[in-house]
């Protein structure tokens, strides 16, 4: 049941986004948009009650209850970040909108990007340790939490191999290759010819 509920909740969540972007840029309803959008949120707090009833009734602990916990975190960590960007893409497809904005490709700009990137992780990755915590003391000695644990070692890679990615950008910034720096100088120095 659990497993069929996190798979409702991600298509849902989907089927919101793009029914809350298209009545806001193709219907022209925005305040109808926002509504939709923010019905997302429920969504996962019906996968919550429903992971938390399924182990007070007495379910097992096991990799399906961790995963739902994994699901919430990275709701958190990473659901707006994701309408954002799925709301630049379609206004600039359907209603006229600015391209999307890419991201910095050299020097301290692309570093602040991995260290904001690595944020978002880092927070998925700690909500979801923090429910899989609070799993894991609800169940008490009384059960069997080593799947619960598993997930939780899982999420230190998640924030570890973050850190790591953004770090190396920290300490090797990454650089336009000579020929291209060259040409953006030229582009920069060249004047366009004028008729007189």
């Amino acid at each position: 049941m659990i497993v069929t509920l996190i798979v409702v909740c991600e298509v849902g969540f989907w089927v919101l986004l793009a029914g809350g972007l298209s009545l806001r840029y193709l219907a022209r309803m925005p305040r109808a948009g926002i509504a939709v959008l923010l019905m997302e949120p429920v969504l996962e707090l019906v996968l919550l009650i429903a992971t938390a009833v399924d182990l007070r009734n007495g379910a097992t602990a096991d990799w399906k209850h961790g995963l739902a916990a994994v699901y919430l975190g990275f709701s958190v960590g990473l659901g707006h970040s994701t309408i954002k960007w799925a709301d630049q893409r379609f206004a600039h497809r359907f209603a006229g909108g600015p391209p999307p904005v890419k991201p910095p490709k050299y020097g301290t700009a692309r570093t602040v990007h991995e260290w904001k990137t690595a944020g978002k992780w880092v927070l998925a990755a700690a909500v979801a340790m923090g429910l899989l915590q609070a799993a894991i003391m609800y169940i008490g000695g009384s059960g069997d939490v080593s799947s619960l644990r598993m997930w939780q070692s899982k999420m230190l890679w998640v924030i570890g191999i973050n850190v790591v990615i953004a770090l190396s950008y920290t300490i090797w910034p990454k650089q336009p290759k000579p020929e291209a720096a060259r040409k953006t100088e030229q582009e920069t120095t060249e004047q366009p010819l004028t008729r007189r």
